[in-house]
């Protein structure tokens, strides 16, 4: 086996076309920074604002940060590739996207199913909810999903960074993630895949699983609610993760959980543009256009003081 220790990477432009490459690094752009800004507005004014200072809004601010993290740690490189004559990653730079990239998708996979918990709470027993998610609760819970993204990635990266290539560094893909670089490896990755279906399952579909059964109580309890006005408040709050978790999960499970002998790169680089460069422009526009809470805490700090 013609074993090669590789230096660097040769990694995939969004395009090839000189007529496109100005017009998509713009639109790249813009979508950084729309990304930045509205997750930073969302971090700020849930800060700013004392009546934003409820469970929602501090996993809110999580998530915000975990996006400003995503888009950080692909979008830039995305924007040198469209301009850079030799599209390279080194070596030691793919690991460290690649292992920040997948705490991040695990993370998210994680505090996405503790907000369907916070909102289950808040809906179905509200009697108790301030007793059960006090700040000491809301900090476990944030850290077990920081922890679960860690401890996810640390496997992943290690199992995936072991393997050796034999000459090809060509990754058919955006940035550094798992099915491309396995892709490329000259070993049996057959442990890679079987890891990436076992720990998905619990990091992906478990977390998921949860959000539907916790939605479920959540919209027969609405339904049953006398007030007209309360239901369209619970259900304008809750549609609002629910998009955000139809979005982000649909394209991860697709990505992740699934077979490898089902893998295409075409289409897989269609999805993970998704999750990686839309997801976390829409979640801030979701989050305070579909919020009436965060659009009156936006009115009072930036109109109001005016």
């Amino acid at each position: 086996m013609n074993q090669t220790f590789i230096q660097d990477f040769s990694i995939l432009a969004l395009t090839d076309h000189p007529d496109l490459k100005i017009l998509l690094f713009c639109t790249i752009l813009m979508i950084y920074l729309l990304a930045l800004g509205g997750n930073v507005v969302i971090i700020m004014i849930s800060h700013l604002d004392i009546r934003l200072h409820i469970p929602m809004y501090f996993f809110l601010r999580n998530l915000s940060f975990l996006d400003i993290c995503y888009t950080s740690t692909t979008m830039p490189k995305m924007l040198q590739l469209l301009l850079a004559e030799k599209k390279l990653i080194s070596f030691a730079a793919c690991i460290t996207q690649m292992y920040i990239f997948i705490t991040l998708v695990g993370t998210e996979c994680v505090l996405l199913a503790v907000m369907a918990y916070d909102r289950f709470l808040a809906v179905c027993i509200p009697l108790r909810y301030s007793f059960i998610m006090n700040h000491t609760i809301c900090s476990i819970l944030a850290g077990i999903s920081w922890l679960s993204g860690l401890v996810n990635s640390v496997v992943h990266t290690f199992f995936t960074f072991r393997l050796h290539f034999c000459g090809s560094n060509k990754i058919n893909y955006f940035y550094c993630d798992i099915p491309p670089i396995l892709s490329i490896s000259c070993d049996d990755t057959s442990i890679n895949e079987r890891l990436l279906l076992s720990i998905g399952v619990f990091i992906g579909w478990t977390p998921f699983m949860c959000i539907m059964v916790s939605y479920i109580y959540i919209i027969l309890t609405i339904i049953k609610m006398k007030s007209i006005e309360g239901r369209k408040k619970a259900f304008s709050t809750c549609s609002s993760h629910l998009t955000v978790v139809i979005l982000f999960f649909g394209s991860v499970l697709f990505s992740y959980v699934r077979p490898t002998s089902s893998y295409s790169m075409a289409k897989d680089r269609l999805i993970s543009v998704l999750y990686s460069v839309i997801c976390p422009m829409l979640n801030p526009l979701i989050y305070t256009l579909k919020n009436q809470d965060v659009i009156k805490a936006l009115q009072r700090q930036f109109i109001h003081r005016k």
